[in-house]
């Protein structure tokens, strides 16, 4: 686990620092993949799903 929490750490610094320096490009989608997978495998997925969801119903409900 400890393992597991580091490497979420690391991984989102670097897609953060992706996004901010260089603008976010193919070879650093790989990066935020991985840092998708590893942040599901923590115990926050639940609360991402949950804010995925409330913003997709959000979205959902914008009348045009």
């Amino acid at each position: 686990m400890i393992l597991s929490i580091s490497g979420v750490v690391l991984l989102g610094i670097i897609v953060f620092l992706f996004a901010r320096k260089d603008g976010l490009k193919t070879s650093h989608g790989f990066v935020c993949a991985l840092f998708g997978f590893f942040v599901a495998g923590t115990a926050i997925a639940p609360s991402v799903k949950a804010g995925t969801a409330s913003l997709a119903s959000l979205l959902g409900g914008i009348k045009f």
